[in-house]
Order: structure tokens, then sequence, then C-alpha cells
């Protein structure tokens, strides 16, 4: 059965810093682009970051770019997002994803998805 496990989120002052993870088990994802997305109250899932299957392509939205930064640890099945300079638009859901595809560009279908941790972000 696979699984992904977010974990890092909280509460934090604008300006501030969190790490987040995603634990995956069940299968090895080193040969799958992962990411994040997330979701605020009232809105759509949106994309916010992704990397590729070995760490050598990363990408981001408009709104987190230079703020945030994906990487991963193969070896360890995880991923992390940095996120650095947060602001009150931050706050959101933020959902750990892994393709099921080999190789591939990440979207937002044939996914794996985690439970999703709770980032906030007080101005």
């Amino acid at each position: 059965q696979v699984q992904l496990v977010e974990s890092g989120g909280g509460l934090v002052q604008a300006g501030g810093s969190l790490r987040l993870s995603c634990a995956a088990s069940g299968r090895t994802f080193s040969t799958n682009p992962m990411g994040w997305f997330r979701q605020a109250p009232g809105q759509e899932r949106e994309f916010v970051a992704g990397i590729d299957w070995n760490g050598s392509i990363t990408y981001y939205s408009d709104s987190v770019k230079g703020r945030f930064t994906i990487s991963r640890d193969n070896a360890k099945n995880t991923i992390y997002l940095q996120m650095n300079s947060l602001k009150s638009e931050d706050t959101a859901v933020y959902y750990c994803a892994a393709s099921r595809q080999s190789f591939s560009i990440l979207g937002t279908e044939n996914n794996y998805w985690g439970q999703g941790t709770q980032v906030t972000v007080s101005s």
C-alpha cells in the first residue's frame, strides 16, 4: 500500500520559515517526479513546486519562486519543501504528490497524494 505522509506544518509569523517533509512508503519513487500542491479555504488546489526524478530539474509557481525550495533524497524516499519569507497568503493545506509514471512531468492527474499538512502564517 502506497502512502505519502507529510509533516512539518504549523503556525508561523509572517516572514518566518518552515520546512515540510513528505515520506513515501509502499514503493520507491526514485524514478518519478514529485512535488507539492496547496489548497486554501474556498479555493481550488494549486501547484506549488515540482522536482524531477533525480532532483536535477525543479520548477515553481510564480507566487513562491525565490522563497520556496524543493529537494529530494531518493535514499530516504522523501521530498522536502523549504519555505522562507512566508506570507499570510501562503496559508493553506499543503499536499505532497508523486506521479504514478516514471520519468514524466508532474501534473495534477495520475498522482498519489498525501493527506496534507496545515500551514498557517499569521500577519
